[in-house]
């Protein structure tokens, strides 16, 4: 990742090197709704650029006096032959102290053939094959981006207004803070969310839901809550956790890397999962950490 900031400059008495955001991800996972947010923000957005052409673009912006200072640019299989050279303009940024975040688009198989077949149009990549051969495709050209991403952000379970809400929650601020934390409670039995930077198991304490008095309620109860946060190893874990997390947190800051998901499960996502999300999300905030909470599967039983 860059290490170079916003408002570094070529030449004394040049403009302001604009921001810099690549979006890229899964055909028919929202690159284009992902896109349209961040121009709804005052973003300058260009879709399917080169990516050879990258660095030039940024130039441009530079020069523009002020008037071009964040730059969105949609990187996708359209541009295949030229998807090689991409990480050749990745090191020409950093060479150049370019400020650049890479926010990746994933959906599942399922989803992606439910919107390609809805559309009824063919993936870009299954020439005679099936749906299903293009997403394989896609997916083996960008696996190396996605694992090189800032942000991961699964659209398989999003409408068009959650995935805007989820990048309005990470752009929309005037100051960009030192991380951005997302951390959301899962149901193991529902499959683990594939956006995840690090996953906590908390099937290590008792489940409420074999306490009768408990098992209608969610982690959101105060009655549940105290449960499971009383049971012996769940306040240590929490303040061993929270420790590990501001070593990752420093890590991440020295590597450039902004937003982080963590992924806390239990069985099957009601009950200690979504209890240890609010209480982790709580510590991380009052250590200056700006933290989202997402209860995945709350309700689904």
């Amino acid at each position: 990742m860059s290490t170079g900031t916003t408002g570094d400059t070529a030449e004394a008495g040049e403009t302001a090197i604009p921001e810099l955001v690549i979006i890229s991800g899964m055909s028919g996972a929202g690159r284009s709704t992902a896109a349209k947010c961040l121009e709804d923000l005052g973003w300058f957005v260009v879709d399917n650029l080169p990516p050879a052409l990258i660095p030039t673009m940024v130039e441009l912006g530079a020069r523009s006096q002020g008037n071009v200072a964040r730059i969105a640019v949609v990187v996708d299989v359209r541009g295949r032959r030229f998807f090689d050279n991409l990480r050749e303009s990745l090191a020409d940024l950093d060479v150049k102290n370019v400020t650049r975040r890479i926010v990746f688009l994933e959906s599942s198989d399922d989803a992606l053939v439910r919107r390609f077949e809805s559309v009824r149009r063919p993936h870009p990549l299954q020439g005679d094959g099936r749906i299903v051969d293009g997403i394989d495709a896609e997916r083996d050209l960008l696996r190396e981006l996605r694992g090189d991403a800032d942000l991961v952000i699964d659209t398989s379970s999003l409408n068009v207004h959650e995935l805007r809400a989820k990048m309005d929650a990470q752009f929309a601020g005037d100051e960009e803070p030192e991380l951005r934390a997302t951390v959301m409670s899962f149901g193991y039995k529902y499959g683990l969310p594939v956006d995840a930077d690090l996953v906590v198991d908390c099937r290590f304490l008792p489940n409420p839901h074999w306490v009768p008095e408990l098992r209608p309620f969610t982690g959101l109860n105060e009655e549940v809550s105290q449960y499971v946060l009383s049971r012996p190893g769940a306040k240590e874990f929490l303040d061993q956790y929270t420790e590990l997390l501001q070593l990752i947190n420093r890590g991440y800051r020295r590597e450039g890397k902004r937003y982080v998901t963590i992924a806390v499960g239990c069985t099957g996502g009601k009950h200690r999962s979504v209890a240890m999300s609010e209480k982790l999300a709580s510590r991380l905030a009052s250590e200056g950490v700006e933290t989202v909470v997402v209860h995945r599967d709350m309700g689904r039983e």
